[in-house]
């Protein structure tokens, strides 16, 4: 098939169906490739007897080879002819390996459907150029906005600088978070709990704030059976360094990775001690009117050490403090069916400003828990 260059063409009935199942495929790598998304692709082959896939790829651990590599390689001779179902737009520029829109063409694929569009210069655009300048027919767009959500931190990173934000907090029945002073207060259930540990095997890093930190001793690990190696790196905002070398956070950096970020002018001493422990650091500002971490400058310098997802769990000062700045791309609150009370502490958002500042993506129930998960309009 050979169309005209510079042409696309339209979708066709099956293409969201296979692009659905390539959506489903990318999560399989989510949080675990590094800099680089986690992209899946199909090569499905119809000689007749109705459409069937003959290759299936993702990015690999680390972010490489690519997923068109894995699944060209699968299906060896059978891409002659065949559609590749993409979910981010194949690049186009040269590294270590040649572009994957090339290998597409080389392989003599005939059609192309892609969905999400890629920011980076390097591609944006180039690949479909590079595809339909081989007499490769593409079709793009196609559940653009279902592959973006796999890969929104990514997307944040190159159109925005900075990593993808989560914000995750579990609400009373009556909107409390805990009770100030009091340590953890139990809201949710085993469901719940265990969806949230799901939620942290896909981002790169958890970020809590120092008072969480001293208060709960939290772990910050994924605990889904099977899945310890998935979780992700630890960040603990604690500009004046509190945290002790004893807390666990510290004693087992050497087997997750752990930073935190801290003012220069922190306690050279219990730095130090930090630092024998296997805690990294990453130097913090004050901003100049509220006092606090300024944020962006912070989230800039995560991004340069390749962090492009980072899950905000942490207490009602931190949750604030991201909401304030406009940096939540994504909300998820998760409303238990426990009561504190009065002497509770009041979250910074509930379930009925989220749907004035958000946008509603699901709902769904877990337990006795209702989990509603935002995006950021934006």
């Amino acid at each position: 098939m050979t169309v005209e260059r510079g042409a696309f063409s339209p979708e066709r009935p099956e293409d969201r169906r296979f692009m659905a199942a390539a959506i489903r495929y990318a999560m399989r790598n989510v949080g675990r490739t590094g800099t680089n998304p986690s992209v899946a692709t199909l090569i499905v082959r119809d000689d007749g007897d109705g459409p069937r896939i003959v290759g299936h790829g993702v990015t690999a651990l680390g972010g490489r080879p690519h997923a068109e590599a894995g699944a060209l390689a699968e299906a060896g001779d059978l891409a002659r002819g065949a559609t590749a179902y993409v979910t981010l737009e194949p690049c186009a520029h040269h590294g270590r390996t040649p572009p994957c829109a090339e290998a597409l063409v080389r392989a003599g694929i005939a059609r192309v459907v892609s969905a999400a569009a890629d920011p980076d210069p390097r591609v944006d655009g180039k690949g479909h150029g590079m595809l339909m300048d081989g007499g490769v027919a593409v079709t793009r767009q196609v559940m653009a906005a279902e592959a973006a959500r796999t890969i929104e931190g990514y997307l944040t990173r190159h159109r925005c600088g900075r990593p993808g934000v989560t914000l995750k907090m579990a609400l009373s029945r009556d909107g409390r978070i805990g009770v100030r002073g009091g340590g953890q207060v139990k809201i949710t259930g085993p469901v719940s709990d265990a969806q949230t540990h799901l939620v942290r095997a896909r981002h790169d890093a958890i970020m809590v704030g120092a008072g969480t930190a001293l208060e709960d001793d939290p772990r910050l690990d994924c605990r889904l059976p099977g899945m310890a190696d998935r979780s992700p790196a630890r960040i603990i905002l604690d500009p004046n360094l509190r945290i002790s070398p004893e807390m666990t956070v510290a004693r087992t950096a050497r087997d997750v990775s752990t930073m935190i970020a801290t003012f220069e002018t922190s306690d050279p001493a219990r730095r130090a001690a930090l630092a024998a422990a296997g805690v990294s650091f990453v130097a913090c500002v004050a901003d100049p009117e509220t006092g606090r971490v300024a944020l962006p400058e912070l989230l800039e310098d995560l991004a340069a050490t390749g962090i492009t997802s980072i899950l905000v769990e942490g207490g009602a000062m931190i949750a604030e403090s991201f909401l304030d700045a406009g940096l939540v791309d994504r909300l998820i609150l998760v409303r238990g069916a426990v009561e504190i009370g009065d002497e509770g502490l009041l979250a910074p958002i509930d379930v009925d400003s989220a749907r004035q500042r958000y946008r509603l993506l699901r709902q769904d129930v877990f337990g006795a828990d209702c989990w509603f998960d935002f995006a950021c309009e934006a």
